[in-house]
């Protein structure tokens, strides 16, 4: 398979939208934790111990997601350098790979969303218990 300089180049924006994308889940993240700090030097609740899990879960994701977006753009840069070089075996191989590491960065943003929807969760049932009691 021949590859030209343009084939490895269309991941640029993909990936630079992607890693910014991260950084702002990243952003959200840490306002979120930044709030269940002054919420849990009020009250200690198992629900707030839950949520602080799952907060630390999705922090370690997102740092993978970013580190392996960041790879792939390392590596469609060497890409397009070999292939700039004339080395176009080595940077189909290269280019390859790249898209394999976007791929597992892809995979784990999934991840981490599917575990947002879990921590929604844990605001739902902590309002529910709080109706229960006032209904009791």
């Amino acid at each position: 398979m021949e590859i030209s300089l343009t084939t490895p180049s269309i991941l640029f924006p993909t990936v630079s939208l992607l890693l910014i994308a991260y950084t702002n889940r990243f952003l959200a993240i840490a306002s979120l934790i930044r709030g269940l700090k002054t919420k849990y030097q009020k009250e200690h609740t198992a629900n707030l111990l839950k949520q602080i899990n799952n907060l630390r879960s999705r922090i370690t994701l997102i740092r993978n997601m970013q580190a392996f977006g960041i790879a792939a753009l390392f590596f469609t840069t060497c890409s397009i350098a070999l292939i700039f070089f004339g080395e176009e075996t080595y940077g189909t191989i290269v280019s390859g790979f790249s898209l394999l590491l976007l791929l597992i960065s892809l995979g784990i943003s999934f991840r981490e969303i599917l575990m947002s929807g879990g921590a929604l969760k844990f605001e739902l049932q902590e309002m529910e218990d709080e109706l229960n009691k006032e209904e009791s």
